[in-house]
């Protein structure tokens, strides 16, 4: 018989994070990610950081901050850590009056700064599983008046489990459900539940492994044309968006774009864009 004054793990209370240790996490997340928690935010981080405890074998917060600190997979942790604290929800086509933006304002300018290298870079940023710069790749694919010219679509995330699911370029109806039939029909492949991209679509993206708070990594991107970086900066502080949005810009070519989200504001108080309204979006051009 089982000695019944042992308690079970199963049977023990979840940890609790306490005020100390909040605030030693958030520095840390703060410092390798940019990403800032108000104190009044101590049980979000509590409970989006469970999952990354049983996952790391710790029994505390505590110890999984000593984890982040030393371990030899640290590094790797931090990009988890980083999936968890952040929404990946997205899909294909959303925000679709941005999309109408960026083929009826955005390209057409592009076209003609670059119609002597016929050629176009578009950067999606916090790409999460791909949807967005996929997107972008089959409003393009089908845009007749691109026809001979070379697209150049980059996709960049800090997780590498959601860049290893935007590689397959393997997505269930949920995520398609605003892809238009014909377009469906035309570049999908498999069962209504889960269809692939064909080749000639997929083949347009290529994806890297970046976090937007690396500066010497982002010096990497350079000669862009157009930058989309949606419903992320929401994560950071006024500080870490300032140095965010400033490296989005030297990535720019003279007079390149940058989209963000609609909830979210750029806070530009150095003239480094231009607003332009475009229907019911807003478009940000390089100064």
């Amino acid at each position: 018989m089982a000695d019944t004054n042992t308690v079970r793990k199963a049977d023990l209370p979840a940890p609790k994070l306490s005020p100390d240790t909040f605030k030693q996490l958030r520095d840390l997340i703060y410092e390798k990610t940019g990403i800032f928690f108000q104190d009044n935010k101590t049980y979000l981080l509590e409970s989006r950081l469970l999952p990354r405890l049983k996952a790391c074998h710790c029994q505390t917060f505590e110890s999984y901050l000593n984890f982040l600190r030393f371990d030899a997979y640290r590094d790797r942790e931090v990009t988890e850590l980083y999936t968890v604290i952040t929404t990946n929800e997205t899909y294909f086509f959303r925000d679709e009056a941005q999309l109408d933006s960026f083929m009826k304002v955005m390209i057409p300018e592009v076209m003609k700064t670059n119609a002597g290298t016929k050629q176009i870079r578009i950067w999606s940023a916090a790409c999460s599983t791909g949807d967005e710069p996929y997107t972008l790749a089959l409003l393009l694919r089908d845009y007749a008046p691109l026809s001979g010219w070379t697209i150049d679509i980059l996709g960049t995330d800090i997780s590498e489990n959601v860049l290893n699911i935007a590689r397959t370029a393997t997505y269930s109806s949920h995520s398609l459900r605003k892809v238009p039939p014909g377009m469906l029909a035309k570049y999908f492949t498999g069962k209504q539940e889960q269809q692939t991209l064909v080749p000639q679509v997929k083949d347009m993206v290529r994806f890297m492994n970046v976090n937007l708070y690396d500066r010497p990594r982002l010096k990497l991107i350079r000669g862009i044309d157009i930058v989309f970086c949606r419903n992320c900066l929401i994560y950071f502080d006024e500080k870490a968006k300032g140095q965010i949005v400033s490296d989005l810009r030297d990535a720019l070519r003279p007079k390149g774009y940058l989209m963000i989200g609609f909830s979210e504001t750029l806070h530009d108080t150095t003239g480094l864009f231009r607003t332009i309204h475009a229907g019911r979006s807003v478009i940000h051009e390089k100064q």
